[in-house]
């Protein structure tokens, strides 16, 4: 079973990159399972808006200011808060999807010990600033997040293999196909 997960800041590709696996993967016969380790961050994102009654149009918007802090709260409170769920959603996938690919496209640096102990191998998908500035508009976050968030901390450990989303799309899923043909071998 392989195990990858993409790490990057905001708007350097890592939802896009786990899409393109995700879709060349299937076409190949081989199932992905996603799992993100945000997971409870978006659940209490959504209740949040729902409860200032301005509920998510669309469950992919991300206000990255809010989640930058509940992120640092809920570690605060719990720091397994993120980890322990994701562990558990990892052990039953790994029982229930054996010959799947497990993908995580939202590591940050507080839970890279966690995933690494879990068998994961690591993918940096990087950008530079201002097109990273450009897609986090395009996709209509509905708050920035800071950079220089502790979540947001860069990894401070070699990954696996580097993938540049500095071109177009074209450039970038032909550099994801490279993956996933190492991930079919």
């Amino acid at each position: 079973m392989h195990k990858i997960a993409l790490y990057g800041l905001p708007g350097a590709g890592k939802t896009i990159a786990a899409r393109v696996l995700t879709e060349d993967l299937a076409s190949e016969g081989i199932q992905v399972a996603r799992l993100r380790l945000a997971e409870p961050l978006y659940q209490a994102q959504r209740a949040i808006y729902a409860l200032a009654n301005r509920p998510l149009a669309d469950e992919s918007q991300q206000d990255g200011r809010l989640l930058n802090m509940l992120g640092t709260e809920m570690r605060r409170i719990n720091p397994a808060a993120l980890t322990g769920p994701f562990v558990f959603r990892v052990r039953q996938a790994e029982k229930e999807n054996s010959d799947s690919v497990l993908l995580c496209d939202d590591l940050r640096a507080p839970d890279l010990e966690t995933v690494i102990n879990l068998g994961f191998r690591l993918v940096e998908i990087s950008a530079p600033a201002a097109l990273r500035r450009a897609r986090r508009q395009a996709r209509g976050d509905l708050a920035a997040g800071d950079e220089n968030h502790p979540t947001e901390a860069p990894l401070t450990v070699e990954p696996w293999r580097r993938i540049d989303n500095a071109g177009d799309l074209f450039e970038f899923r032909t550099r994801v196909g490279l993956l996933v043909k190492e991930l079919r071998s």
